[in-house]
């Protein structure tokens, strides 16, 4: 008894649709009157359009059929299809290969689009809404450069990269950005005090209840 391995059998060009749908194709491809074997691939389109409910939803949903169909017949099934033949140069065209960015960064914790908003506003030499934006800028460099020090930087070094990353061309002035608060913590630890302040009230009133029925109890 001769076995049939699958080995053996001709490729699957897609797995998905099982080797009965490729074996179909195969018997259109036997079919020598063409009009017969463009009805009969009509009908494997039917066939592989139940087997493939999902996509029917999707746009140009025969159109992708009658492309698996031919694709299943390695380009070689000569039928009258509704939508052009694709070819085996139109499905193994490899994308282009996009160019690496070159450009250098000059504080990588700032982020390259940080350096290119400072550029941009140096350009801008007497546009009233410079100030604000650069002040805008500093605050976020300043969050950026303690996620990365894991310290907070003092205004001047924050003024020093902004002078760095613009060139010469920066003629704003900073002095709004030498008198932004620096200390970040100040705010954080006066919330803490407060939260541990009324935790302690909390627990003095639990206390106090605790003891009035306590008392109460023993009374009775």
């Amino acid at each position: 008894m001769r076995k049939n391995y699958n080995f053996t059998r001709r490729r699957l060009y897609l797995p998905e649709y099982g080797r009965h749908i490729h074996q179909m194709v195969d018997s259109l491809m036997e079919i020598e009157d063409r009009v017969e074997r463009t009805r009969q691939a009509k009908a494997v389109i039917a066939v592989m359009g139940n087997l493939n409910p999902t996509l029917r939803d999707t746009e140009d949903f025969k159109h992708k059929l009658w492309d698996h169909l031919f694709i299943m017949s390695d380009f070689q099934l000569d039928v009258d299809s509704p939508y052009p033949q694709p070819s085996r140069q139109d499905l193994t065209l490899r994308p282009q290969k996009l160019s690496y960015p070159q450009s250098r960064i000059t504080f990588k914790h700032y982020g390259k689009y940080t350096q290119r908003f400072v550029s941009l506003i140096a350009q801008e030499k007497e546009s009233p809404r410079a100030t604000q934006e650069l002040s805008n800028i500093a605050r976020y460099m300043r969050t950026k450069s303690y996620e990365f020090n894991n310290e907070h930087p003092n205004n001047d070094s924050i003024i020093r990269d902004i002078r760095i990353m613009a060139g010469d061309g920066l003629e704003v002035d900073l002095s709004a950005i030498s008198t932004m608060r620096s200390n970040y913590r100040q705010g954080s630890q006066q919330r803490q005090q407060r939260r541990g302040k009324q935790q302690r009230n909390n627990n003095g009133r639990k206390m106090q209840k605790g003891g009035k029925s306590h008392s109460r109890h023993n009374n009775h």
